[in-house]
């Protein structure tokens, strides 16, 4: 106890030299009315002031964003992806026409907890949804059906063209994960190949939406995907895309899912 009472006393001690030492040149400096050396001195402490302040509304608005919202189509496996998430268990799920939401604990050993949000995977309610819950995500997990993905590909890729040029999206730049489900099915794509034909229907769907470009909120054109004079890829955008493979079920449903690699990464993005 003693030990750390005196680094304490000395780090104040320390600060009240500083201040002391400081203030006094300042106050020789208005006495010799030196106006180019207190110009500086009123425009440094003006730009720390600004950085702290800027830095800290970041931080905070981060750090109160906990919504890790989960979209896709409808049989992609998002519901029964929350539900394994949160209970370990299987359970029969059907297409829902609303949201659900629940707290997360994380697997770490910090006690943190996010809120998952299963957004409904119906083509005239998922937009509507998103639009609800966009602003208060801290990531998404863009959920794809694995086995279905070969024809299903333009639809998918129109979603997340949706959701990749929405202007709230691109300003917050929430963490994106592509989450390759369904991998316990024999003619399940791999991430790798998935991931590769979603930036080629991407690259197509620029030109063609380029004709009349919209966006989530209405608000005139949608922003540009990617670099205008090259090919798309996802590293192009402001937010960070990882890929993944996952399964919300093994090949018996009584089976343990495999969701580790999907666990990982939220607890990286806590």
């Amino acid at each position: 106890m003693s030990s750390s009472e005196g680094t304490a006393d000395g780090s104040t001690g320390a600060g009240a030299e500083f201040y002391h030492d400081f203030h006094s040149y300042v106050d020789a400096m208005l006495q010799k009315q030196d106006k180019a050396v207190l110009s500086v001195l009123v425009a440094v402490v003006v730009v720390v002031v600004v950085t702290l302040v800027f830095w800290k509304l970041l931080h905070r608005g981060k750090s109160s964003r906990r919504d890790v919202l989960l979209i896709g189509l409808c049989d992609s496996g998002k519901t029964l992806l929350f539900s394994r998430l949160l209970t370990g268990k299987y359970k029969w799920t059907q297409t829902s026409i609303t949201d659900s939401s629940a707290a997360y604990q994380v697997k770490d050993d910090k006690g943190t907890s996010l809120t998952l949000v299963d957004l409904p995977g119906h083509e005239s309610l998922r937009l509507q949804f998103l639009e609800r819950f966009k602003t208060a995500a801290r990531a998404i997990v863009f959920v794809v059906d694995s086995a279905a993905f070969q024809r299903e590909v333009k639809d998918v890729a129109e979603l997340l063209y949706q959701l990749l040029t929405d202007n709230v999206v691109l300003k917050n730049a929430p963490p994106l994960l592509i989450a390759c489900n369904k991998q316990d099915v024999t003619m399940a794509k791999s991430a790798k190949l998935i991931q590769q034909q979603l930036e080629k229907e991407l690259n197509t769907l620029r030109v063609t939406h380029s004709a009349a470009p919209t966006n989530l909120d209405g608000s005139g054109a949608a922003p540009q995907l990617g670099r205008k004079s090259k090919e798309f890829d996802f590293t192009q955008l402001p937010m960070k895309v990882e890929f993944l493979e996952c399964s919300a079920r093994d090949s018996k449903e009584e089976n343990d899912a495999n969701l580790s690699s999907l666990e990982k990464w939220l607890a990286k993005i806590a």
